[in-house]
């Protein structure tokens, strides 16, 4: 029962460019089923937040708005879900979108139940926020400026970046807590080079924004370009390579071990020399924004910009299907210090023609990606 109801669901979602157009019911049955979800996954993480909830939500969730907002969800996904029915034909989405208000209701009436649980919990409200905040900002901006090359919303391979969005932010807490062990054992030891620190605490703002930028492209410059020169590395590398479909989403097609590995090489060194904590978060957030934008279907003539901030296109190439795209474009924000080792690769107004692995050797879904470069075998040399 429950996987026919999810083959309908998905069918509907990835329905045919002429059952989706404006008046169909299709767009307000997506809204209708992301917020009615939404709603019901903000009310769990408030009632059980040692389940569900992140420590450095607490603020977000103490706030007397928290509740009104999941209830204006709830409602708002209602009255879209009965449009849905009012215009469509195929109305699994919006019965599914009501069928998930009414059990937020029915959580909500019954309220918070005492359960047992400390310590580091599943991100599920950060998950939720996070899917929401890029997914507003970043989806219509690739409706008005994917050009030529415009994609549906719900494209190829949709489900697996999904996953990958999800689990990134459920385990938020336990990757962030492994990944800044290092570093606080570095700082055990900070005093050795504290007037350093002070130092580069006491610059202004801006200042220090720039050299975190700095410091953080050339240190992933240097990991990025090891994971495709060393067969081994290439394999965990290769899984975020193997995404055919390119838009905000893909960018969270990562394997758990890379992510690990690229927070502590850039966390570590940052921490270390002292930054001042404003700043620090301030281009955490930054980086977080840059990487959907970087791999996001938006196309402008960048030909202004592109010799001294990192666009779409640069990062695109880096995908890229075609041989001259293979290793090239590896900074995050400068792309002169790809012209710098000489890896920089840019025609002028032309795009890839497609994105991958030639062969397209790694397995579809997250579990056998996981494994994938634990296999045994030759691994496949890196070929975008």
């Amino acid at each position: 029962m429950l996987s026919k109801l999810r083959l309908a669901i998905r069918n509907d979602l990835e329905a045919e460019a002429e059952q989706r157009t404006f008046g169909s019911g299709w767009l307000s049955g997506v809204l209708a089923l992301v917020l009615g979800g939404s709603a019901l996954l903000m009310l769990l993480a408030h009632h059980y937040p040692a389940w569900f909830s992140v420590e450095d939500l607490k603020r977000v969730h103490d706030s007397p708005f928290y509740m009104v907002g999941v209830q204006a969800m709830a409602f708002v996904a209602f009255g879209l879900a009965c449009l849905n029915l009012t215009l469509r034909r195929n109305k699994i989405l919006g019965f599914s979108a009501i069928a998930l208000v009414l059990l937020t209701m029915t959580l909500g009436a019954i309220g918070a139940q005492t359960i047992p649980g400390e310590g580091i919990g599943f991100g599920v409200d950060w998950f939720v926020l996070n899917l929401l905040m890029k997914g507003l900002l970043f989806v219509p901006l690739e409706k008005l400026f994917s050009g030529n090359k415009p994609q549906p919303l719900f494209r190829y391979e949709w489900r697996e970046d999904l996953l990958y969005f999800l689990i990134s932010s459920l385990l938020i807490q336990i990757m962030a807590f492994i990944s800044l062990a290092p570093s606080l054992a570095v700082l055990e030891h900070a005093a050795l080079w504290q007037p350093l620190r002070d130092a580069v605490a006491s610059q202004p703002y801006v200042v220090q924004f720039i050299e975190l930028m700095l410091i953080a492209d050339l240190m992933q410059y240097g990991f990025h370009r090891l994971f495709h020169s060393v067969p081994f590395l290439w394999r965990f590398h290769a899984v975020h390579h193997s995404a055919q479909a390119m838009d905000w989403m893909a960018g969270s097609r990562m394997h758990l071990f890379e992510i690990l590995a690229l927070r502590g090489v850039t966390i570590i060194p940052l921490y270390a020399l002292g930054f001042e904590e404003n700043a620090l978060y301030g281009y955490i957030f930054f980086i977080y924004l840059v990487s959907a934008f970087v791999h996001a279907n938006i196309r402008f003539d960048d030909r202004w910009i592109a010799p001294f901030i990192v666009t779409p296109r640069f990062h695109h190439w880096h995908h890229g299907i075609e041989k001259e795209a293979i290793d090239v474009n590896f900074a995050v924000h400068f792309p002169w210090i790809d012209r710098l080792f000489g890896t920089y690769y840019l025609p002028d107004d032309k795009w890839p023609s497609g994105y991958g692995i030639g062969g397209h050797p790694v397995p579809k879904g997250w579990l056998e990606q996981f494994a994938y470069p634990f296999r045994r075998g030759k691994p496949n040399p890196p070929a975008s």
